[in-house]
Parts: structure tokens; sequence; C-alpha cells
């Protein structure tokens, strides 16, 4: 591994790790020897993150030259927050893990009324299970959807009859318990809604249909909103 990219590593290793991190940890999570380790302290330092600590006792980042100072007021950080702990109570692992990466960048570059602002928001999520149930192919699909290539299904309808389709992934929707993908069918020739836990196989594929994704989602989401509003008024 490159040496800058070692040490971006170790600045986000310290950022979530709790401190005080002993340096035989932080080597350890590295995977270098404990030398190595203090002479990247060394050079961060000298690069001007603000590391306390010494050999011996364990390391706090205080502050970190990577990300420049932030500036919220009080309800932007209980939305920071609250928002984050949603995205932790959702089920997804990957997501979750990003969540958590995201609290502590976003700690790093606060000021230390703003840092316990924002570990101990008024806001508060609690789920005593999760809403979703991250499925074998989540990763995957969500790849595909960044990297714009398709993929291709079996899946199974409400009645159980299983077909094979390729799909051209748009975006993965959270809905309440159902974790959904927006896809274009290729099969039906139509946007379609596929639920994940209906996923019976899948196979990525090298065919790819960029720069297309953000119009098609765009125009799925229109018909979406025509389709909503074409609906008839509740009865008083």
């Amino acid at each position: 591994m490159a040496r800058p990219d070692r040490l971006f590593r170790l600045l986000q290793a310290m950022r979530v790790m709790p401190a005080p991190i002993t340096a035989a940890r932080l080597a350890e999570e590295m995977d270098v020897s404990l030398r190595s380790l203090y002479r990247d302290i060394d050079s961060l330092r000298a690069a001007g993150a603000r590391i306390e600590g010494e050999r011996g006792y364990g390391y706090r980042l205080i502050e970190d030259y990577s990300l420049p100072p932030q500036t919220f007021d009080r309800t932007e950080i209980e939305a920071i927050a609250l928002g984050l702990a949603e995205v932790k109570a959702m089920g997804d692992p990957a997501l979750a893990k990003a969540a958590i990466s995201v609290l502590a960048k976003v700690a790093a570059t606060l000021p230390d009324e703003g840092e316990q602002h924002l570990f101990h928001a008024i806001s508060q999520v609690y789920r005593p299970g999760a809403r979703h149930i991250s499925g074998p192919y989540t990763d995957t699909i969500r790849t595909a959807c960044w990297r714009e290539q398709a993929l291709v299904i079996r899946y199974a309808d409400k009645d159980q009859s299983v077909t094979e389709r390729t799909i051209l992934p748009l975006a993965l929707v959270y809905t309440d318990r159902v974790l959904t993908v927006l896809a274009w069918c290729c099969l039906r020739e139509a946007f379609r809604m596929f639920r994940l836990e209906r996923i019976k196989d899948l196979q990525t594929t090298t065919t790819s249909f960029r720069p297309r994704r953000a119009t098609m989602l765009r125009d799925y989401l229109a018909e979406l909103r025509q389709r909503e509003a074409a609906k008839p008024a509740p009865a008083p």
C-alpha cells in the first residue's frame, strides 16, 4: 500500500476507534510494525494533525488536518445524528458501517461543543428490530447501480412463478420493511420494482448502460409521481 493511502487509513482508524488508542492496537489495525506506526504518527503531526498522547499511553486525534472545519447549528447537528442513527437501524451492514464512519468524520471537524452535541443528541432513534433484512445480493445490486451495469436475475412474483430477467438497476429503495430495487426490465420493456427477498438468483454482467442511469431514474420517479397523482382521492 502506498504510504499516503496508509496515512489516510490511519487517520480514519483514529476517527472511528475509541480513544485513547494504544500504538499496538493501531499497528495491528494497520498491519504494520510499531516502528512504522510511530513514523506515521510523526508524519501526520508534521502535516498538521493534532494527535495527543505518547508511546506507552495511547493516542487521541484532536484535530484532523485532512478535513476542513465545519460549522453547523444545533438543529443541523440533530439532523445529522438522527439521520445517521436511522441508517444504522435499517439492517444493512454496509450502510451501518458507513454511517459510523461518517459520524466519526463529521465529529472530527466540529469544535468541542459541537462534537458533544453530535454524540449526545436530543433526538434519538429506537427500533427494537432491524427495519430491513439485508439479503445476499444487496451489495452486488448497489455496486451495479453505481457502475451502471446490467444484472441477470431469477425473480419470483407474488404467485411464486419464476422468470429470468435482465434488468438495468437504477436505485435501492427502503420502504416499510421492504427493500426494493428500481430498475428497467428488459423482458417487460418497462420500469419495474423488484423486491430483493424475491430474487432467487443473480448474475453480474459486463453490459453497461452508462451514462443513462440518472436520466432513467428521473424518468421513473416522474412516472411514479404521475401514478400517485392519478389515484382517486380518499372518501371523506
